[in-house]
């Protein structure tokens, strides 16, 4: 019988509570009253992959805005000769976001260079990432669906153009569960205070439990706020007060069995908690060396913030945890329609020593092999030029790369068209990215399922394939 001051919120939540709780008794004897009425097992416990992945960590960095590959890692000679001319008929000329039709030919001012044994190509913008080719796989053939930032973004994030998917980290969380049950499994940084375009949408966990959902740390010093308990709260009071909130939520929870939001707040607190002991001296970037904070680029003010986060990061991966994301111009800031020679130089020039340093500091560590480095934005920019000197998104051909994690290093896969406007050789979509990702950590994307309205949903859309070359 319902108590007359407990409504039922729904008709499922009526024949529940009329009758669904007879059947609870019996189970109840079967199983024994301590396990009938046990806490619920924790969704992040630690689990095995679907095979023994190379990596057990992901750190992706990830250049808001869209760098331009044709800078940077994929050199065009004609695009330099053609220079000022408009696209030659042979080419098709795509839509691009800004619609500008019959746009001259934009040279790169750029000096290029092979680098290390394998002889990889890469411009003057980066020269310390450029040390490390023989550890970079360089896929020059991606292509996505979108033509704007805010969806484009969450495409890369998340595996579609529109919102109310997991994101990739989430789909890692639930698939792996922590290594650390006093941090989060899955964070997000940037450098700088402006949010990503599209927010929490691109760490959320769309139709999943939200316990999956990445963390957002502040940007600055203080990542974390609110980590040391006030003047006067001993342990033990506080202990008292998140039982009584736990004991209080899950009786809530009880009438609205099907609100993971509840479930997943429960868990936060739990997890602030624990964070107390551990997260300080996680986040505590002086304990690090002088030689070790310089080689982050923390001694400069141009590569301060980027190289702050890159060491943040390695600090948090090496304390289990899974996914970690790092924005480098949040906000948009590599979408580069005009002043792209100045602009570009300026976000080069910020992340390249980090980014080296990151690399560096994960080999000399041993914690290159089992983590998987992944480098690149949500498209690239254009051949053609906009405003004269800036350049339009695009998504028909783009260059990412990744390191470490299984990947076998110092070679180039796929190739774009001789002005690089679209990906013509072993073309790798986004679906396909995420798919080489999951297979790093031990997870087959067709195979990591979640159900969900009655279907079967998988991370990559019931699409994509492992670019096996990655892996070779």
């Amino acid at each position: 019988m319902i108590p007359h001051r407990e409504a039922p919120v729904s008709r499922r939540d009526f024949i529940m509570r009329a009758g669904g709780g007879f059947s609870g008794l019996a189970l109840a004897g079967m199983l024994g009253l301590d396990k009938a009425f046990a806490a619920p097992p924790n969704p992040l416990r630690a689990k095995v992959g679907h095979y023994s992945g190379a990596a057990k960590q992901v750190i992706f960095l990830f250049m808001e805005g869209g760098p331009s590959h044709l800078d940077l890692f994929d050199p065009k000679p004609l695009l330099n000769e053609l220079h000022g001319e408009t696209l030659p008929k042979s080419f098709k000329e795509p839509i691009t976001a800004m619609g500008e039709q019959g746009s001259p030919l934009l040279g790169s001012p750029r000096k290029w260079k092979r680098h290390g044994q394998s002889g990889l190509w890469v411009s003057d913008w980066f020269p310390h990432i450029a040390k490390h080719v023989d550890d970079l796989a360089v896929v020059r053939s991606c292509w996505a669906d979108g033509l704007n930032h805010v969806g484009s973004v969450c495409q890369m994030n998340t595996g579609s153009i529109l919102g109310g998917r997991p994101s990739l980290g989430a789909w890692t969380v639930y698939g792996l569960g922590s290594l650390n049950d006093n941090l989060p499994s899955y964070v997000v940084l940037t450098d700088r205070e402006k949010m990503p375009l599209g927010g929490v949408r691109n760490w959320g966990t769309g139709f999943m439990p939200a316990t999956y959902q990445g963390t957002l740390f502040q940007n600055g010093s203080t990542p974390i706020q609110n980590l040391v308990p006030p003047e006067g709260m001993t342990d033990s009071r506080q202990r008292k007060k998140l039982d009584m909130l736990a004991k209080l939520n899950r009786k809530h929870s009880e009438k609205n069995a099907f609100d993971d939001e509840l479930e997943a707040r429960i868990n936060a607190y739990e997890m602030a908690y624990r964070m107390q002991s551990e997260a300080p001296e996680a986040v505590d970037l002086s304990q690090e060396s002088e030689s070790t904070r310089s080689l982050y680029g923390l001694d400069q003010k141009e590569t301060e913030g980027y190289g702050r986060q890159c060491l943040l990061a390695r600090r948090l991966v090496e304390r289990g945890v899974r996914f970690v994301q790092v924005y480098s111009g949040s906000g948009s800031a590599w979408d580069t329609h005009a002043n792209h020679e100045e602009r570009s130089t300026a976000l080069c020039r910020s992340v390249d020593q980090p980014i080296s340093g990151l690399l560096s500091d994960l080999k000399q560590r041993g914690m290159l092999e089992d983590t998987l480095v992944v480098w690149g934005g949500e498209f690239g920019r254009t051949p053609m030029s906009e405003k004269g000197n800036g350049r339009d998104h695009n998504p028909f051909g783009f260059t990412m790369w990744m390191a470490g994690g299984g990947v076998q290093g110092g070679q180039t896969i796929g190739s774009t068209d001789e002005l690089g406007l679209w990906a013509v050789s072993e073309r790798a979509h986004v679906h396909d990215i995420h798919a080489s990702i999951l297979h790093s950590i031990g997870l087959d994307h067709m195979a990591l399922e979640f159900k969900t309205g009655g279907r079967l949903e998988r991370p990559t859309v019931n699409t994509g394939n492992v670019i096996r070359k990655l892996f070779a």
